[in-house]
């Protein structure tokens, strides 16, 4: 008979343990299960450690550098995420989503440290999403220079990867303080962490001054955080040393925007980093229908290739400044960044402030040096060993020949150098492969004349191991270099207000608005006089080395710009001066503005519509057009830093409508050129169009206005192409002009 199959079921009942219940404590449960997962995603996911990477982002990066990526083309993203599953193997949407917050394209980062091609979304946008991975192109930035240049040179440890088949770095030497270069959000098991960015050229800075003197004050070089969507921080001392002496705080940043009169209609162009496009019309939305905010009767999203862009349409009559302000207590257009500076120093979290976590960088950066130059000292001791033995062959060449022709067995010949010249293994070695076309004087007194170079190298890299002050010099001039490169350090993105803005909602009564003549000297005295005032009296005193800069009529209620020679505007009503008289010096702008030591003014701008430009003429020959709208802000009293660039010297500037200049080089010749024909740059710190060529034998010296009938023919000073070097002055033109 056939034998009888056994019930599958029956023999569960065989299993050992199987189907009986064991009371456990919950936490034991909790130790033996969650625990392990807790630890894996604070140490292994969430957090960043001291060279600003978490790791999904590091293993990203460095398979990205063993592609080629840094200097090579750029590569489907798909081709780096199917290689960057030897190192992380969490899926491919989690690598990707992790590639695409690190591009240029995406804005989430103020350092990008991805070059990106096609579309990979945007971070303020929730519904702009990125393409997917077989269409979008990515390769290294260059900032990444700064983060694998010493990789190669055994300045980090490796591990190896999830299946020992190849290895990865456990850090990246980078030589920057990265992990307060761009803001970092994580979310652990019970904790988690959000970093706010810092402009990387006031971070190398600090760092420099920190280097030098460990009670460096770093609220003199880190004056706030700088985030990739620029907006405008709202600044309290109180809270930026909290957050910098503890990590943990939070700032204001608002949105910023511009209004048009003519199409009587508010343009928000920044907003907080910390909310997106659509949660803000969202919110506004709501407060139009439950009838909250009545002044509106459009709103559109009109973002495109040029940026963020949401336009809101007013009604006829509507104050823009109070519908503003309500909007920014009521909507996310002014919203809080939480920091909460949680690191990973050695496998366990820490929150530390900013000081804290500069000298924790400075202590990781100093082992990666020392570990370099250990790995170059290694390297050339190597070379220098073997030179040595190649040295004592050139006693007598014919014998090291003789010594391997002699030789019966191939072996022995080894064994035979060693003994013959008195050389170790390895020299011997070394000795035995030149070839034959070598073995002669010159290549080997060649070769052997480096000997007291390489001895002179090594003795400097031994010193630089056992000078630590040397070695923090080391750390100094990469971080001045990175510094200095324009491709690294960009001008700030976020305006800092050190003023505290009140949020009330009551309006102070308007001033009175009436004709006034405004006047400014060299030496910064402002006066306001009336007209009548004037008549009376028109004989202006002065001091006896002082001179009128600036004289219009105006209004009680103009808008004055003061610009100063460390690049900051400070802004302030006309009305907040005392009607005065010709024959009084004045009020002195720096002292009732609250000038910097040193701080001189340069330049003032009136203005009631901020329809006009200013233009800038810099002594490199460039022009840069900004609107006055860029500097409009609701405050009646503010500093603005970032005013203008002050990489070179401002040789004139002017607040008007298009119009004619004529610039003049200090070797005389002169260009006249429309301001029409410049393109406006909302970003303050533009550098400018070259409009008049410079070099060393020329140099922009002078700017002026175009009066007509200047020139007998004025053709011959235009051209129609910039950058130019203008012409020598005709004999016609002669005693017409002022002398600078």
């Amino acid at each position: 008979m056939p034998k009888k199959l056994e019930n599958p079921i029956n023999n569960d009942a065989h299993i050992e343990g199987a189907g009986i219940v064991v009371e456990q404590l919950i936490t034991n449960t909790l130790k033996q299960n969650f625990m392990p997962y807790a630890m894996s995603v604070i140490v292994s996911r969430a957090l960043p450690e001291i060279d600003g990477f978490k790791p999904s982002q590091r293993k990203i990066l460095y398979t990205m550098y063993k592609m080629g990526l840094l200097n090579g083309a750029k590569t489907k993203s798909a081709n780096i995420i199917g290689q960057t599953m030897r190192l992380n193997p969490h899926g491919e949407m989690a690598i990707y989503d992790t590639l695409v917050r690190m591009s240029v394209g995406n804005e989430a980062l103020l350092h990008p440290y991805v070059e990106s091609k096609g579309n990979f979304g945007k971070a303020y946008s929730s519904t702009i999403s990125c393409a997917a991975s077989r269409y979008t192109e990515a390769k290294l930035a260059d900032l990444c220079i700064e983060l694998f240049k010493d990789i190669d040179e055994d300045a980090v440890d490796f591990v190896p990867n999830y299946d020992n088949t190849t290895t990865e770095p456990v850090l990246l030497p980078a030589s920057f303080p990265a992990i307060l270069a761009n803001t970092t959000v994580g979310i652990a098991v019970s904790m988690a962490c959000s970093i706010a960015s810092f402009n990387i050229a006031e971070l190398c800075d600090t760092t420099i001054g920190l280097l030098k003197d460990d009670d460096f004050n770093i609220y003199h070089t880190l004056k706030g955080p700088d985030f990739a969507g620029g907006g405008i921080l709202l600044n309290n001392d109180e809270d930026l040393r909290r957050v910098y002496e503890t990590g943990r705080g939070s700032f204001k940043i608002r949105s910023q925007y511009s209004y048009d009169k003519s199409c009587n209609c508010i343009d928000i162009t920044e907003i907080p980093p910390s909310t997106t496009i659509e949660a803000v019309m969202s919110k506004i939305t709501e407060l139009v229908r439950t009838g909250k905010i009545r002044e509106l009767s459009d709103m559109r999203d009109e973002t495109d290739k040029g940026g963020l862009k949401l336009t809101l349409d007013l009604k006829r009559g509507t104050d823009h400044v109070k519908l503003m302000k309500r909007l920014f207590k009521m909507t996310p257009l002014q919203d809080s960044f939480s920091c909460n500076f949680n690191i990973l120093i050695a496998g366990s979290p820490r929150v530390m402030g900013v000081r804290e976590i500069l000298q924790e960088w400075i202590a990781f950066r100093i082992e990666c040096v020392q570990r370099r130059t250990h790995f170059d000292m290694k390297k050339k001791s190597d070379k220098l060993h073997l030179l040595k033995g190649l040295q004592k062959i050139l006693l007598d060449i014919d014998k090291a020949v003789r010594i391997v022709r002699e030789t019966e067995e191939e072996k022995e010949v080894i064994p035979n150098l060693m003994i013959g010249f008195g050389i170790d293994e390895v020299q011997a070695e070394y000795v035995a492969e030149i070839r034959l076309r070598h073995l002669n004087r010159e290549y080997i007194l060649k070769r052997t004349g480096e000997i007291e170079q390489i001895t002179l190298e090594i003795a400097e890299l031994q010193s630089i191991l056992k000078d630590k002050n040397k070695v923090k010099k080391i750390i100094i001039d990469e971080l001045k270099k990175i510094k200095n490169n324009k491709e690294y350090s960009k001008p700030r993105k976020t305006v800092l207000i050190y003023e505290d803005i009140e949020d009330g909602d009551t309006e102070d009564e308007a001033p009175p608005n009436y004709p006034v003549n405004i006047f400014v000297t060299d030496h910064g005295y402002f006066k306001k006089i009336t007209p009548q005032s004037l008549r009376m009296s028109s004989e202006q005193k002065l001091k006896e080395d002082d001179k009128l800069v600036l004289s219009t009529e105006a209004v009680n209620n103009s808008e004055l710009l003061f610009f100063t020679s460390k690049g900051q505007c400070y802004k302030a009503f006309a009305h907040e001066f005392e009607d005065t008289k010709a024959s009084v010096l004045g009020e002195y702008v720096p002292a009732k503005l609250g000038f910097e030591d040193d701080e001189k003014l340069i330049f003032t701008a009136l203005t009631t519509e901020y329809r006009e430009h200013i233009f800038f003429f810099f002594q490199n020959g460039k022009v840069a057009k900004i609107p006055v709208s860029s500097y409009k802000t609701v405050t009646r009293r503010k500093k603005l830093s970032g005013a203008y660039n002050i990489k070179s010297p401002l040789i004139a500037a002017f607040c008007c409508s298009d119009t004619e200049f004529v610039i003049t080089a200090s070797n005389g010749r002169k260009l006249l050129f429309s301001g029409a024909v410049l393109n406006a740059k909302t970003t303050r710190s533009t550098q400018g169009v070259a409009v008049m060529s410079t070099g060393k034998t020329q140099l922009a010296v002078a700017a002026e206005k175009y009066n007509e009938g200047q020139f007998k023919s004025p053709h011959r000073y235009r051209t129609k192409t910039l950058p130019a070097k203008g012409i020598r002055l005709q004999k016609e033109d002669m005693g017409k002009q002022i002398t600078f």
